[in-house]
């Protein structure tokens, strides 16, 4: 905080209302006014600018300064790493690897329940780790419709899906991106990986029986148990590691990637009694070679090594003061004000992903530099608006920190007491509702949720990992992601009945959190 006092008007009350005016205005242009986002998140930052200076009394170089950090944060590393995943996956896509690579996991059995485990689940969450913003609902729902799914059943499946796996999104863009916000507590993106582990294990080895189960009832979940029993376990305690041990960077796309493999190990000695399928629905899945196959997978085998080796300690103290390429991070100080901001030219994540696009590139015969440097061109072409975006919301985000909205509302969500933890995660789930993404959830409220948490004594990094964890429970219904979903399968205009058949999902997974979070509280 860089004014005075957090209550310019000498009551918090009113205090806090005005400085819930960009939130509140945030929503009221996404949902009433129907504005695209871009132009919603421009609008705000305007209005949060002049409230920040005017009323909170923040100087103009530092108003200005905070928007420049924001700025600089939104394009490095958030813009970098979204840009780079996204890339990626198109070069994978555009050399015709990725055909390969969906059909070896078609093919692995015809039992559409098994099919719905590798992938409406365990390809969904390596779509989502990889590339996220839309990709894995988009192209699960459209691959279960070819398999024989209707539509509506293939996106409900894959959106109850996404909730094991939408809080690492885009190579943990969601959690990462909290160590950006200079929260209250000190609270880093490691701190939320590391507490993550002790909610979302339970609801990432719940998930794959509930699939069943809505796709065959109690009678599916018996038959194919122990397929389930594998891609869970597999999944959750991998996944369980990775946040506790390395970060968020991985948390999805090695799990999803083990629980593929060992489930497809685990069906060569055993099948099910009894081949479900929809309809007597048979599809031809075209054949490849294991060469094929692997070569299929190498741009996501490299993804997963060189942010792998970008996530170890040893790696991250060549960078740290007194490593050997300190150099290689660039500190700038913002003119006018008393702010700075940092770039890590190469130990940033979006860093290892480019040497795995252009590994991908140079060891790939039908994708040169000039059709690599094409598909990058376009990638950002196609994504400029969503960072841009992403930058608005951050420059909001550092004004109503260094103006001390955030404390005020801090300081007013604290007035719930101890029952704040048990509404913590209904916070995240009306942000990401209403935004459509954890990543703009967590910039929002994130800073809220450790401030209110830090006047009451409770553990910040708790409430922040609530405030996403609850988060995902609502991209099973927002409109962004049902939207996508409907468009995806060619069911336009049924957005209505989508939204009916996932939200009792979305609720209970919520309420879930919201009691388990609650008991968390007590012990932490």
């Amino acid at each position: 905080m860089l004014v005075t006092t957090f209550d310019p008007f000498n009551n918090l009350i009113i205090s806090s209302l005005v400085a819930a005016i960009p939130i509140v205005l945030f929503l009221l242009c996404l949902t009433v006014f129907k504005m695209k986002g871009i132009y919603a998140a421009l609008l705000n930052l305007v209005a949060t600018f002049f409230i920040s200076m005017l009323i909170f009394k923040l100087p103009i170089g530092e108003s200005i300064g905070s928007i420049i950090q924001g700025i600089i944060q939104g394009i490095w590393p958030i813009g970098y790493i979204i840009v780079m995943a996204v890339w990626l996956y198109k070069i994978s896509v555009e050399s015709g690897k990725f055909n390969v690579l969906r059909a070896s996991i078609s093919g692995i059995s015809q039992d559409q329940r098994i099919q719905l485990l590798l992938i409406g689940f365990c390809f969904n969450a390596f779509l989502e780790g990889a590339a996220g913003f839309g990709v894995p609902i988009a192209i699960c729902s459209v691959l279960l419709v070819a398999l024989g799914f209707k539509p509506l059943q293939a996106a409900m499946l894959c959106l109850i899906a996404n909730g094991a796996s939408g809080a690492f999104g885009a190579v943990g863009i969601p959690v990462a991106i909290t160590s950006t916000l200079n929260l209250e507590g000190n609270v880093t993106s490691m701190d939320v990986s590391m507490m993550s582990a002790l909610t979302l294990p339970i609801i990432n080895f719940t998930i794959p029986f509930l699939l069943i189960f809505v796709m065959n009832g109690f009678k599916g979940v018996k038959e194919v148990l122990p397929a389930i029993l594998v891609v869970s376990t597999t999944y959750t305690v991998t996944q369980a590691v990775i946040t506790l041990f390395l970060g968020p960077e991985l948390a999805d796309i090695i799990p999803s990637l083990l629980a593929m493999g060992i489930l497809a190990l685990f069906l060569r000695k055993w099948k099910p009694k009894h081949i479900f399928t929809l309809n007597d629905h048979n599809v031809e899945v075209e054949k490849h070679t294991a060469v094929d196959v692997i070569k299929a997978w190498s741009p996501f085998y490299l993804l997963s090594l060189f942010v792998l080796i970008w996530s170890l300690p040893v790696f991250k103290n060549l960078f740290a003061a007194g490593g050997a390429f300190t150099t290689t991070k660039l500190t700038l100080g913002i003119p006018g004000s008393t702010l700075s901001s940092s770039i890590d030219l190469v130990s940033a994540t979006g860093t290892a992903i480019l040497l795995a696009a252009l590994t991908t590139i140079i060891t790939t015969k039908s994708i040169g530099v000039t059709k690599g440097l094409e598909l990058l061109k376009r990638t950002i072409l196609e994504f400029w608006i969503p960072i841009v975006m992403i930058c608005a919301i951050l420059g909001i985000a550092k004004l109503m920190t260094y103006a001390g909205l955030t404390n005020a509302l801090g300081e007013a969500v604290a007035a719930t007491g101890s029952i704040l933890p048990l509404l913590s995660p209904i916070l995240g789930w009306i942000g990401v509702f209403m935004t459509g993404s954890v990543v703009n959830n967590n910039t929002l409220f994130a800073p809220i949720q450790a401030t209110a948490a830090n006047i009451i004594g409770i553990n910040p990094t708790l409430l922040v990992t609530a405030n996403t964890a609850g988060g995902v429970m609502a991209k099973l219904i927002s409109p962004q992601s049902i939207a996508i979903a409907t468009a995806a399968v060619s069911a336009t205009g049924k957005e209505s009945a989508l939204t009916k058949m996932t939200l009792k999902y979305s609720v209970g997974l919520l309420v879930f959190v919201c009691i388990w979070t609650f008991i968390l509280s007590l012990l932490f």
